[in-house]
């Protein structure tokens, strides 16, 4: 295996219910490109030397026929398919019954076999912007604890409809204390609100930060992730509907003194398409942003 100092890990093997669609390989109207190759080439300018993207295998063609080429040639991408059957030995029976993918944990645990060194995880369908991934990229130049990127979360609301979004607590160190996914987060009455792990509608802090799956992590995640899936499948009443999060995982490192996970503050905006009609919402304004970055990179390389 390749030795990388920092790898990006995309998990792109969602089914896209709620877009209609395949939204990882939706391209943006006037750019030409998906959002997740604007993520890769932000990931590539601040350092990042290998891709794995987890795709589920419905994509798989249609990625190597358009969408690789268009990846940075000095970039060592590996597609991995999150198969629904890639479960251990014993729980056969329930992968026979599942219809859709086990959840983000298990995304991101079909990438063990490919990295060996700290990794920035993000999903395909948001756009962090570009500080974003210099900011982690920084980190474990100086850091080997996890990290994060957290956005605000009333800022990544739809107006199509209710969001998921992992709702994160931050100490006085700037560390990670708590993180729980909520699920249909939407305004209610200008009352922020979502579904916590029981199905119980709780209010939202206002200032809360979301996660968005933007992580900084290192590969003793992944043992924790095998650890924990196979108690889900274990465990879960119901694991044929039920989903395996990563922010679950996440919040037991922090409970079991593990990790010291920093949190860092978003610089830039957070765009991401759960429903069709938003690709076409955001495209002006990603499109303008990279009018904006390129005219900045070329003013830079003239300088020189």
């Amino acid at each position: 295996m390749t030795q990388h100092s920092l790898t990006l890990i995309v998990l792109a093997g969602g089914l896209g219910s709620r877009f209609g669609g395949n939204k990882q390989i939706a391209e943006i109207p006037g750019l030409g490109c998906t959002i997740m190759e604007l993520s890769i080439q932000d990931a590539v300018k601040a350092g990042v030397s290998q891709a794995v993207i987890i795709i589920n295998k419905k994509i798989r063609a249609e990625f190597e026929a358009t969408i690789l080429p268009r990846l940075p040639e000095s970039l060592e991408v590996i597609l991995v398919e999150q198969a629904i059957s890639a479960v251990p030995n014993g729980y056969e029976h329930l992968a026979a019954e599942r219809q859709k993918p086990w959840g983000t944990g298990h995304a991101l645990l079909c990438a063990k076999p490919y990295v060996n060194n700290p990794a920035i995880v993000i999903t395909a369908d948001d756009y962090y912007g570009e500080s974003s991934f210099a900011i982690l990229s920084e980190h474990f130049k100086q850091h080997s604890n996890w990290a994060m990127v957290g956005y605000p979360i009333k800022d990544t609301l739809s107006a199509q409809g209710g969001v998921n979004r992992g709702v994160c607590s931050v100490n006085s160190q700037l560390h990670l204390t708590d993180v729980v996914e909520y699920l249909d987060i939407k305004l209610e009455n200008n009352v922020l609100k979502g579904n916590n792990p029981h199905g119980e509608r709780l209010q939202i802090a206002d200032d809360a930060l979301g996660s968005m799956s933007f992580w900084g992590i290192t590969p003793c995640l992944f043992n924790d992730l095998e650890t924990g899936f196979t108690e889900f499948l274990e465990n879960t009443d119901n694991g044929v509907t039920k989903e395996y999060y990563l922010p679950n995982e996440i919040q037991l490192a922090i409970k079991d003194n593990r990790q010291a996970i920093t949190v860092y503050n978003a610089q830039e905006p957070w765009y991401g398409v759960t429903y069709k009609a938003e690709l076409d919402a955001i495209a002006h304004t990603l499109c303008q942003l990279r009018r904006k970055l390129n005219d900045q990179t070329l003013a830079s390389s003239c300088k020189k």
